[in-house]
């Protein structure tokens, strides 16, 4: 990887009629998997990355001897990946080990009740029998409106480029039918009565920046998502998956430069030609692909350009995801008795969530995600310690709190909860810590707001009403990413580079 993470690169020479060159802005899943795309298209690939080292928002952290992910922990539809090795001649068991957890999760209610979701129907319906017996059958009906949602708004959508609105009116009916207009939530509660199996099946929208009591019903498609494919772990971590991703890119003759940020895209004429980089360093292109936040990248690196349909007005009034709030930590000794992944929900649900999401206030309660991966990886920890990640949504910089003044107690607060519930002693044991809040989202990461996710994905920001996989205002010019269709999350962001199949000519074809 050595190899990968240039200080000074050779800027590459431009392209001839025969040798057509594509920029990726950014590193991050989606940009790689865009790169192995293009690659495959006969592209000669240049990934851009303002970090010292592939992986966007999937990078790591090497502290103390840990090795703590920074962004997401699970695999999910796997197959995703598959395709990309095999657009190489190669195959993912080969570079990567893809271990499936058992359960997924388990979730933490706050009056000490638990909810172990997996793969296996059976344990499943043994689950929710546990917790409400009178909810079987509502479950079981659930489960088939998930099954069929995931049929259609994922593998059938997941990779269709929205180019028109009537893309829209074609699924309009299914839209329609699957209860697309309703709320996840308001969804779920139509089959379920108990107030914590509503909220098992009701969280997911979390995972990709969604308000579960404001994104669209299309969102309960992720359970059989999981049941169909499973939850996977990479053995080494996620960022083993960004090293698998670059050697594939690395041996398609392509080329990733770190330390290079991306300042603004030229156009002439409405088209992409190229960028220009905070060195001055300008580098000429047939297409170019972002990576970036689709916000960011329109209202920065398009400041030069005219927009019509994604203008700064129209992006100031959109909707945004919410902020994470991360401590990465290691322990001097094990909690063996605490799961690979445990969402520990709090006395409030959708109170929590107006919080977050609408009035954009820290809230004295919280939720969390527990993420400990030495329960599966003993590579990730020194001998005997473990490592652990703790997550908990907050409201973006929209809001008015000051994390350089607030991270620290915040912190505090989950650290004594985490401590009075799950982790005993848990004080006397970190030996290795450190903190993201959303203005490192902002100013790593370039995400706008300090947004996790970028534009949050309600309704009205999804499919054609979300910034498009091929810009609308700018020729020769792709996103893919969260920004994008069909949205957040590793299948998802993996799915938009796959909808540059759909819309981005083979390189062939833009020989004279």
């Amino acid at each position: 990887m050595d190899s990968l993470t240039i200080t000074d690169p050779p800027f590459p020479p431009a392209a001839t009629q025969a040798d057509r060159h594509a920029i990726v802005i950014g590193s991050g899943f989606g940009g790689l998997a865009a790169a192995v795309r293009l690659g495959a298209r006969g592209y000669r690939v240049t990934v851009l990355e303002k970090l010292d080292a592939p992986g966007g928002r999937a990078s790591v952290f090497r502290q103390d001897g840990f090795t703590f992910d920074a962004g997401p922990t699970i695999i999910t539809a796997p197959f995703l990946l598959d395709e990309l090795w095999a657009l190489c001649g190669k195959r993912l068991e080969d570079d990567l080990t893809l271990k499936r957890m058992h359960p997924f999760y388990r979730l933490r209610f706050d009056d000490g009740s638990t909810f172990d979701a997996s793969e296996d129907p059976d344990h499943m319906r043994s689950e929710v029998q546990r917790l409400s017996p009178s909810d079987v059958a509502g479950y079981e009906a659930f489960m088939k409106l998930s099954a069929e949602t995931c049929q259609i708004g994922f593998e059938q959508l997941g990779d269709y480029h929205f180019g028109s609105i009537m893309d829209m009116v074609k699924i309009a009916p299914d839209l329609l039918r699957l209860g697309g207009l309703r709320t996840v939530y308001n969804k779920i509660g139509q089959y379920v009565k108990d107030e914590r199996l509503r909220v098992a099946f009701s969280f997911h929208p979390l995972l990709i920046g969604g308000n579960p009591m404001k994104v669209s019903a299309l969102y309960t498609l992720i359970p059989y998502l999981e049941r169909r494919w499973g939850v996977h772990w990479a053995m080494g971590g996620t960022g083993a998956v960004v090293q698998g991703l670059a050697k594939l890119i690395e041996g398609q003759g392509n080329t990733i430069l770190c330390n290079t940020e991306v300042t603004q895209i030229t156009t002439r004429n409405g088209k992409a030609t190229g960028v220009r980089l905070a060195s001055g360093e300008t580098i000429p292109a047939d297409i170019v692909v972002s990576n970036a936040d689709s916000a960011f990248t329109y209202t920065k690196l398009l400041s030069e350009t005219r927009r019509l349909r994604w203008s700064d007005f129209r992006l100031r009034h959109s909707r945004y995801s919410m902020g994470l709030f991360v401590w990465y930590f290691g322990t001097n000794r094990r909690y063996d008795d605490v799961f690979h992944h445990t969402i520990m929900l709090g006395p409030r649900y959708a109170g929590l969530l107006n919080d977050i999401f609408e009035r954009k206030v820290l809230a004295e309660d919280f939720s969390l995600y527990l993420h400990r991966p030495s329960a599966t990886d003993p590579s990730v920890a020194p001998e005997g310690c473990d490592a652990f990640y703790v997550l908990s949504p907050v409201p973006n910089l929209q809001g008015n709190v000051d994390w350089r003044t607030a991270a620290e107690p915040y912190r505090q607060r989950i650290a004594a909860h985490l401590e009075k519930t799950l982790l005993p002693d848990l004080g006397k044991h970190v030996v290795s810590s450190k903190l993201i809040t959303p203005l490192d989202f902002r100013d790593r990461l370039l995400a706008t707001h300090g947004c996790a996710f970028g534009l949050e994905p309600v309704l009205q920001q999804s499919a054609w009403f979300r910034p498009h996989n091929k810009s609308e205002d700018v020729e020769g010019l792709y996103f893919v990413g969260a920004g994008t269709h069909p949205g957040a999350g590793v299948p998802g962001v993996l799915s938009s580079a796959k909808v540059l199949d759909r819309v981005v000519p083979h390189a062939s074809a833009l020989v004279q």
